[in-house]
């Protein structure tokens, strides 16, 4: 199991009802392991690469209409 990280900055969280829904959306996905958005529009995600790579969770998150500014993974 190969755990990673990534980061995204969005550029508009909404309101903490976006943010719950976009937190149950990308738990859906196989191999998530831990979602975080902070107030100031940074979404951290844990995952484990063998159920999910980052261009799917980058899909998902413009699926469900978020722009994203900047994409990190560690």
């Amino acid at each position: 199991m190969a755990q990673l990280s990534t980061y995204f900055t969005l550029a508009d969280t909404g309101g903490p009802h976006d943010t719950k829904r976009l937190k149950r959306e990308l738990d859906t996905l196989p191999g998530i392991t831990s979602v975080s958005i902070s107030d100031s529009g940074c979404l951290a995600v844990d995952y484990d690469s063998t159920g999910v790579r980052q261009e799917e969770i980058r899909r998902k998150v413009q699926e469900l209409g978020y722009q994203l500014r900047d994409v990190e993974e560690s």
